[in-house]
């Protein structure tokens, strides 16, 4: 049995993990807002929960799934920096510490690549609010000097798994609306360039790269680097078979038996994520991503094609709701 502490284990990985650890006897602890564990700014509680600690998984952060106005901002970087920074300063005052710290981060941290796939040895680090973000959150975490405890930063791609983007992408299908996200130009204001929330103009035709993984394997990836005791630093989470954004959403189309799916171009997208309150980076910015650590190390994933991935996640939304 280990002792394993999750932060932000509300969102739908914590909530994953949490069960999934449960039910291997793991005894689980939580650090969230309220009905955790401990909460943040408490560091007594804080400090005794990782005191003795196995493993400490950190997924605390405001969901990126809103319109980025500057509160909106604010706030992104605010939960991700002070809650790493608090779970830094308490891990270095415990007398044992967890010997491994996971910390989630953001495959979106690399440019917008429709040339070649990026790794974490080749990749190339993008620009813009996002990349911000994934910079300052993994320079926080990385920060300081934790002799006792190894730090890994989970670079992990979309994940599929119930819950995250299948709820509205299969809702989209149904509906007839699962064609291809299409870019192209729109205009743009001072502000949004100065804040770097623009997206520009990419990927024809649908083609922007859709790098992926299935939730089962990011507690794969968890559980196979909790044993290497060799491996830090950042990590790639993402199924070493990408695709793009038109065949995704065919597949998805073929396994819900909807033959026809209108595409979205630009303008549709803009006025859409203005109307639900979000950005259209979300879907046009081509993430091409492979997990060469990984793979290099001989973690084997359980779903590294995208159909068997999408059909078992299909099939696991369909049992819990029936």
């Amino acid at each position: 049995m280990s002792r394993i502490v999750i932060a932000g284990a509300s969102g739908f990985i914590g909530q994953y993990l949490l069960e999934r650890y449960r039910r291997a006897g793991d005894e689980v602890s939580t650090i969230g807002r309220s009905g955790a564990d401990a909460v943040w700014g408490d560091r007594a509680a804080i400090g005794a929960l990782l005191e003795g600690a196995d493993v400490l998984v950190n997924l605390a952060g405001k969901s990126v799934n809103c319109r980025y106005t500057e509160q909106n901002r604010t706030e992104i970087f605010r939960s991700r920096l002070e809650t790493t920074r608090e779970l830094r300063e308490a891990v270095a005052a415990c007398a044992a510490p967890p010997s491994v710290w996971f910390n989630s981060s953001t495959a979106t941290i690399y440019r917008h690549a429709e040339d070649r796939p990026m790794t974490e040895s080749t990749g190339e680090l993008g620009t813009g609010f996002s990349v911000q973000v994934a910079k300052a959150w993994e320079a926080e975490f990385f920060d300081g000097d934790l002799p006792a405890t190894r730090r890994v930063a989970l670079r992990m791609a979309i994940v599929l798994g119930d819950g995250s983007v299948m709820g509205p992408l299969s809702a989209l299908v149904r509906f007839g609306l699962g064609g291809p996200q299409l870019d192209g130009p729109w205009f743009s204001t001072r502000s949004r360039v100065a804040s770097g929330t623009q997206h520009r103009f990419g990927a024809r035709g649908g083609r922007q790269r859709f790098s992926w993984v299935h939730i089962d394997d990011v507690a794969g990836a968890i559980d196979f680097l909790r044993e290497r005791s060799d491996l830090d630093g950042v990590v790639n989470v993402s199924a070493p078979h990408p695709t793009d954004d038109r065949t995704f959403m065919a597949t998805l189309r073929r396994l819900l038996g909807v033959p026809v799916g209108l595409p979205a171009p630009r303008a549709v997208l803009e006025i859409g994520s203005a109307v639900i309150r979000t950005e259209t980076e979300l879907v046009l910015k081509s993430r091409w991503v492979l997990p060469e650590r990984l793979t290099d190390a001989g973690y084997r994933f359980a779903f590294p094609e995208l159909e068997p991935a999408l059909r078992d996640v299909l099939a696991t939304r369909s049992a819990i709701r029936s």
